[in-house]
């Protein structure tokens, strides 16, 4: 699948211009609706067209951050109480396959070249601390860390609705809206192959690496969201490891071409003229996926002839004809079949210029367009066409469903990994809760340890060794070891011990509360500053 794919006054810096990103924020709507995921292992995602939109009279003012002193004011006054009884919150927002039709998932759809900005952006939101994008021809879903759950849905969902154009209450009938472990669950089950439209295929893990690579070094993907990112990889290698779930599977690639043969009634691929437009990650697997079936000869339409090389070096018994860009609709009107699979923002092929296209064997046939990209390449209106038939990716269904029997054996195999990989995860980000109490332990009786440390010393005039003083030294930081020993494991919750969850969070408060820590509230001081600090560059 080609890779093509929220708001605040700090939010200042949009995404760069483009067809398919609007700049107009519609006006909020009286309903937001929620998809929430269900108690059982594979769940189904439902709209509650009874949530009300936030209306939440007691946030930050949007001029808040910008604002120097004010946030941290607020904090310690009125906002204090506010923030520190709620955890930050993983939650993943957006639109998929199973829940909205390719006619609105392409508005959506952010390059990848824009998934850095899009991360930037999300940050820059009041509520947002993370946030990372994966934006696909199957799905465009949003994950962020959020200081206040419903605050940041809310943000986030605006944003969307903003640089896509489409106003909230469309965005609403058809979003994904998952919190915390159901969130984490979901991309897991997404980069195993279990939530795509092909049961197990396989690109979907390169596009969740692809994640993490793109986030690289980009303020806002931090140790959360990278740490969930990566997770998720290791849970795709795994399933497809242990399960071979991706054996005999088909991509979407693959299902395009098998969608084409059946749609050849008196043709087969291997006589038919065949065009293949893009000759990247997606029309590179047509293009094998052809030379399978028999077709020993097409066109490739291409803005270089650089990637149509490395491909001839791997089909050497093919010939692939490389064409420019610029001779797309010459070569056009010699070919019976059309895959498309780039990715533009706008339509390659209209219904105009269709329409001027030479009929197919003298008009007994239809040209056949089988457009795999989104945003789409072939414009909606060609299907009117009495001349042509144009299919999506939301068409293979039909030869989608002819291979999903033999893997749902497979899945629930999957599934049972999956369960073993959150555990761990949720085992992991819950151990970060106490990581801040345990810095600022540490640093208190290091402080205790380094004043005692000193009147001792300079009680013992100024004659004392080197050696002397590294054996103070070390005879002082050996206590101090051996007795925050015990308090640390106590703080510690990564699965290496026994300790469950609720006892080290009473025990991390008990610490806070003996030694006056106040940890969360510095935390939280810290995480505004933080957002300061991205607002002011």
């Amino acid at each position: 699948m080609a890779a093509v794919g929220g708001s605040s006054s700090v939010a200042t810096t949009t995404l760069p211009s483009s067809a398919r990103f609007r700049r107009s924020l519609p006006p909020p709507p009286s309903q937001l609706s929620i998809l929430s995921k269900p108690s059982s292992s594979r769940f189904r995602l439902s709209v509650n067209p009874r949530c009300p939109l936030f209306n939440d009279n007691n946030s930050i003012p949007q001029n808040a951050v910008a604002s120097k002193p004010s946030p941290l004011e607020l904090l310690k006054t009125s906002a204090a109480d506010r923030y520190t009884k709620e955890k930050s919150s993983i939650i993943a927002i957006g639109l998929n396959i199973h829940t909205a039709p390719v006619e609105i998932r392409e508005k959506f759809a952010i390059p990848e070249t824009h998934w850095a900005q899009a991360i930037r952006d999300l940050c820059a939101l009041n509520h947002i601390e993370e946030a990372a994008v994966l934006s696909t021809c199957n799905r465009m879903e949003i994950y962020v860390v959020a200081l206040s759950q419903h605050r940041g849905v809310k943000e986030v969902t605006e944003w969307m609705s903003k640089v896509s154009g489409v106003p909230l209450p469309e965005l609403c009938k058809h979003q994904v809206l998952l919190f915390n472990k159901d969130a984490t669950q979901h991309l897991f089950e997404v980069a195993a192959g279990l939530d795509s439209l092909v049961l197990g295929e396989g690109q979907i893990l390169a596009q969740v690496k692809q994640v993490v690579k793109a986030g690289q070094g980009v303020p806002g993907f931090d140790r959360t969201i990278s740490g969930l990112f990566k997770q998720a990889i290791s849970v795709g290698k795994r399933v497809r490891t242990e399960t071979n779930i991706s054996s005999g599977s088909v991509s979407v690639s693959s299902a395009a071409v098998e969608l084409a043969q059946m749609k050849l009634s008196e043709t087969s691929l291997a006589d038919a003229g065949v065009l293949v437009v893009g000759a990247g990650k997606m029309g590179k697997l047509v293009i094998k996926h052809l030379a399978a079936k028999g077709c020993k000869r097409m066109v490739v339409v291409n803005r270089t002839e650089k990637k149509i090389n490395a491909i001839r070096s791997e089909l050497k018994d093919v010939d692939i004809v490389f064409r420019p860009l610029s001779e797309m609709l010459a070569c056009a009107a010699e070919a019976d079949v059309i895959f498309t699979g780039t990715a533009s923002e706008s339509p390659l092929f209209s219904k105009e210029n269709v329409q001027m296209l030479p009929l197919v064997g003298q008009g007994k046939r239809k040209r056949l367009f089988v457009d795999i990209s989104i945003p789409r390449n072939v414009e909606p209106g060609v299907s009117d066409l009495e001349t042509a038939l144009v299919y999506n990716v939301d068409d293979l269904q039909e030869v989608v469903a002819a291979n999903k029997e033999d893997r749902l054996q497979k899945a629930a195999e999957a599934r049972g990994i999956i369960q073993e990989e959150l555990n761990k995860f949720e085992a992991w980000k819950d151990s970060l809760e106490t990581v801040p109490t345990i810095k600022k332990f540490r640093a208190y009786v290091e402080r205790i340890r380094a004043s005692e440390m000193e009147k001792c010393l300079s009680k013992m005039g100024n004659d004392v060794s080197k050696e002397h003083k590294e054996a103070i030294y070390a005879l002082s930081m050996g206590i101090v070891n051996k007795l925050l020993h015990g308090p640390m494991q106590h703080l510690r919750c990564d699965g290496n011990n026994s300790h469950s969850l609720s006892e080290v969070l009473e025990n991390m408060r008990a610490i806070n509360r003996m030694y006056d820590l106040e940890t969360e509230i510095s935390l939280m001081e810290e995480k505004i500053r933080v957002k300061m600090g991205r607002a002011q560059k």
